[in-house]
């Protein structure tokens, strides 16, 4: 894939200076990042805009003018020292002497307006087309340092001849190390070292490459380091990013994909190039950047227009085959090439074809040609103006001195003039059919821009339209959301309540085999209200869910554990009857036998429940109630026998002569 290609399918950044100065504290840059297809664009600080690059890496980084960027040759230095390996710093308007970016994009058919952002995208735009200079301040060539990682330097004695020896000892181990990898990896490098006490003191390695190149990088570990610094140049250097090249056959294969082959002079090829995109215009850019034709070539017969009309614009040689080449053909003749598709195969195959047709004439015009003279140029003139070697040895050299006097006794003289006269006219001629032709692709393009661009307003109302649509579907979607959860919530609600609804039909529907004593009084059932411990958090958790009040019958699912002051809060709600779980403390049953509050076992009653309510039967309470009245009159003449005897006891104790 040619560098070209490359670039087009790379990130760039296009970045122009968009408020403050460079010389400041804080200066801001808008940023284009293009990738070929899509554009983002920001307007960044130069710390974003440094931590960006190296994150991203992009191919190139673009701008008209690099001093946007430093304010001096030293920052320039170290702006591009900072920059990731596989980034390239490219001025697009030219080296030490720029021209005005409006000019250079205006040459390259770009779109440029006067805003930084419009600036940045243009400089990224022109970078895509490998149009600019690359600003260089290194060279490929990168040192790679292996030295000691602390200091020999101790106490003295046998402890520290040790230590040096084992410090110098690493670093020799290391430096072959280094060494064994950059021979594995095939690197061109020259090694010095320095020998001390038991090893090396360091080994430099001067290594043909660049750092990402490298097997090895910066480390720094115990007794050793490595250090990797790329050599510098003596200044900056500005290279131009499309190097043009000498006289070269192109094979082209036209279509709805379109592809160039180049090759030089000598068969070798130099650059293959395929485009959905591009109209003719810019395929003979493309060529203008890359070389000067001396022969175009077809793969088929007769030669198609497009071809045709390349090759005339360039007043170079046609080549075609004497019939259309077949695919086994062309895939044995590129065996040894590499392509990306059928069509850059194809105009591979045509360029190699017409260089195999060519090649012994090339010698030929080469054999004859003086060092002096320009091979390729005589042989493009040999080719494309079908003249002898002779003539066009004689046209340079009259070229090279215009003063040269000449007498009409010379006819070869005057043929050659006569010839070269001819073939200017010619070449006129047909730079003005292609003239014509420009104009005619330019008043179509025209015409397919102003399409394009009612399309692209047509397209943007229909974009905005259904972006509203999205806003109010994505609204909808989350309002129908809340109202399904809100249902989902209603329906549990009421799944719940009717099963409570079933469970208090059960409960209050009464048959004869378990109620047929109260079947004709429905009041025989009275209500119950349990509380599940006798505890204070209990009884109150009790008196806000369904309240305690006097006369209530209380249900203590666990009667333990409750002293004198849980008992008197109990006492205090003055239930008609307490039915406990479990026994009383002897402190809690004193409370409720004080306040003449009848307790009795829950087991003798039937308690009928459903979640937090409770029912049972009147008969069955009257029955615990009376049992307690009894015992409780038992225990109240026990305890007035017990005060009697004690009474007595005491008299006894004070009188003793009565007693």
């Amino acid at each position: 894939m040619s560098t070209r290609t490359s670039a087009l399918d790379s990130l760039i950044f296009g970045v122009d200076i968009q408020s403050g100065d460079v010389r400041g504290d804080a200066p801001s840059y808008a940023l284009v990042a293009f990738d070929g297809e899509s554009i983002d664009r920001d307007v960044v600080s130069r710390r974003k805009l440094r931590r960006r690059i190296q994150e991203e890496a992009p191919a190139i980084v673009a701008t008209d003018n690099t001093y946007e960027l430093a304010e001096d040759k030293g920052a320039l230095v170290h702006f591009l020292r900072e920059l990731p390996t596989e980034t390239k710093l490219v001025q697009v308007t030219g080296d030490e002497r720029p021209e005005p970016l409006s000019r250079v994009a205006s040459r390259h058919g770009v779109p440029y307006a006067k805003p930084p952002m419009k600036e940045a995208e243009a400089a990224a735009r022109l970078a895509a087309r490998n149009i600019g200079y690359e600003v260089s301040a290194f060279t490929d060539t990168t040192q790679v340092k292996v030295a000691r990682g602390r200091s020999t330097g101790g106490g003295g004695g046998w402890s520290e001849d040790r230590f040096t020896r084992r410090i110098h000892g690493s670093v020799k181990k290391t430096a072959r190390e280094v060494e064994s990898k950059l021979d594995e990896a095939a690197l061109d490098y020259e090694m010095d070292v320095t020998e001390k006490y038991g090893g090396y003191s360091q080994a430099i390695f001067e290594v043909e490459g660049k750092p990402s190149e490298l097997p090895v990088s910066t480390h720094r570990s115990g007794d050793t380091r490595i250090e990797i610094e790329r050599e510098r140049r003596d200044g900056i250097e500005y290279r131009p990013l499309a190097k043009r090249r000498d006289h070269v056959v192109v094979g082209i294969d036209p279509g709805t994909t379109t592809a160039v082959a180049l090759l030089d002079l000598d068969g070798s090829v130099l650059d293959v190039w395929s485009t959905r995109t591009a109209g003719t215009a810019e395929v003979i850019e493309w060529i203008i950047e890359h070389g000067r034709p001396v022969i175009v070539a077809a793969d088929v017969e007769p030669m198609p227009e497009t071809v045709e009309k390349i090759r005339r614009s360039f007043d170079a040689g046609g080549w075609i085959p004497e019939r259309d080449l077949p695919v086994d053909e062309k895939l044995h003749r590129t065996r040894e090439t590499s392509y990306d598709n059928d069509h850059e195969r194809d105009a591979m195959a045509a360029a190699l074809f017409a260089f195999d047709d060519h090649e012994d004439q090339f010698e030929r015009i080469s054999a004859k040609t003086p060092p002096q003279f320009d091979r390729g140029e005589v042989i493009a003139r040999v080719v494309a103006g079908e003249e002898s070697v002779e003539a066009v040895l004689e046209e340079l050299t009259d070229d090279d001195e215009p003063e040269a006097e000449t007498t009409e006794h010379d006819p070869r003289e005057l043929t050659a003039e006569e010839k070269k006269i001819k073939r200017l006219e010619s070449r006129i001629e047909r730079l003005e059919t292609h003239v014509d032709d420009l104009k005619d692709t330019i008043a179509q393009k025209n015409d397919r821009v102003a399409e394009l661009e009612d399309e692209l307003s047509d397209a943007r109302r229909e974009e905005r339209r259904e972006a509203r649509e999205r806003r109010e579907v994505t609204r909808l979607e989350r309002e129908n959301e809340r109202l399904k959860r809100e249902l989902a919530e209603t329906e549990q609600a009421n799944e719940e309540l009717d099963g409570k609804l079933e469970r208090l039909k059960k409960l209050w529907k009464l048959d004869h085999s378990d109620f047929a004593d109260v079947a004709a009084d429905k009041q025989g059932l009275i209500p119950v209200k349990p509380i599940e411990q006798f505890t204070k958090g209990a009884i109150e958790a009790a008196e806000d869910d369904y309240g305690i009040a006097a006369g209530d019958v209380v249900y203590l699912r666990d009667a333990s554990g409750a002293g004198r002051t849980t008992a008197e809060l109990l006492a205090d709600c003055e239930p008609r009857v307490v039915l406990r779980e479990g026994g009383l403390s002897e402190q809690a049953d004193q409370v409720l036998f004080d306040h003449d509050i009848p307790v009795g076992p829950a087991d003798e009653v039937t308690v009928q429940e459903i979640d937090e309510l409770a029912i049972t039967r009147e008969n069955e309470v009257e029955s615990v109630i009376e049992d307690w009245e009894e015992r409780a009159e038992e225990r109240r003449q026990r305890q007035k026998s017990e005060q009697l005897d004690q009474l007595i006891s005491e008299h006894r104790a004070r009188d003793p002569e009565h007693g």
